[in-house]
């Protein structure tokens, strides 16, 4: 998870694989050298074959239930937000009642997830704003958005406070939308920087545009979704933030922190 700076923690991993000295070198491939792009495909592609893609869709909310939804897991767990998130329907009933009921009884409801008192005015100034702007609150108040250029859907939603990158990704991958578009959690951003695919000092939020730049431009929704779920996986199972487990990774060869690591045992 990045600091409340938005800037990435100090990766032990990567601290101990300098202290050993530079890694290997570029990365091959049946004796090619590999471009940044390349290696992601080559990533992607060995990923998909450990976890089967395609992957199916996890859920299926509204846009707007998805952005609500992505607002409340800002550095939460993911239990813990989707249980604020299923009390905020089942107490309010609709979103136009999250707007307007008093922000302490919003904020008790979402309890569960980190700075309560800060996402609640948050979500309300949020809902006040689409509303302002779409002239309706309902669950297809942001349908729109999938009908024009992804980027220009997410300066849309990026305009909105405390709506960046990942949050954009979001809503138009997760949701209903179904859209071509790239989130960028801790996890997978550890397994970029790891990789080599980006600057171990790039944040979260502008890693998602360097990313997404290495991947085909012919590929479909499906297969961008794919690639989040393929790194997050990894991340989560494999390379971890401490102790990964370098010496059973799929893509060590791929990887000069990896590479590093296991050179010096």
């Amino acid at each position: 998870m990045p600091r409340a700076d938005g800037r990435p923690r100090l990766d032990p991993v990567i601290t101990d694989a300098r202290r050993a000295g530079p890694p290997s070198g570029d990365a091959w491939v049946r004796g090619v050298a590999l471009a940044p792009a390349d290696k992601a495909v080559e990533v992607h592609a060995r990923l998909c074959a450990v976890f089967s893609c395609p992957i199916a869709y996890f859920r299926s909310h509204d846009p707007l239930s998805e952005l609500i939804a992505s607002l409340l897991s800002h550095r939460t767990r993911n239990q813990d937000s989707g249980r604020a998130f299923r009390t905020l329907r089942e107490r309010f009933g609709s979103w136009a009642a999250v707007r307007d009921a008093p922000v302490a009884e919003v904020e008790a409801a979402i309890a569960t997830v980190t700075w309560p008192e800060l996402k609640a005015p948050r979500i309300q100034a949020v809902l006040r704003l689409i509303e302002e702007r779409t002239g309706r609150l309902d669950d297809h108040a942001l349908d729109f958005l999938g009908a024009i250029p992804a980027a220009e859907a997410r300066t849309w939603l990026e305009a909105l406070p405390g709506v960046g990158p990942k949050t954009s990704a979001a809503v138009l991958s997760f949701s209903r939308l179904r859209g071509v578009a790239l989130p960028v959690d801790s996890h997978h951003h550890r397994v970029a920087v790891r990789l080599g695919l980006i600057p171990p000092l790039v944040a979260v939020g502008p890693a998602h545009a360097l990313l997404a730049a290495l991947l085909p431009l012919e590929w479909d929704a499906q297969q961008v979704y794919d690639h989040h779920e393929v790194m997050m996986l990894h991340g989560q199972r494999t390379c971890r933030f401490r102790e990964p487990a370098c010496g059973r990774c799929v893509l060590l060869d791929l990887c000069p922190t990896g590479q590093a690591r296991v050179a010096t045992g």
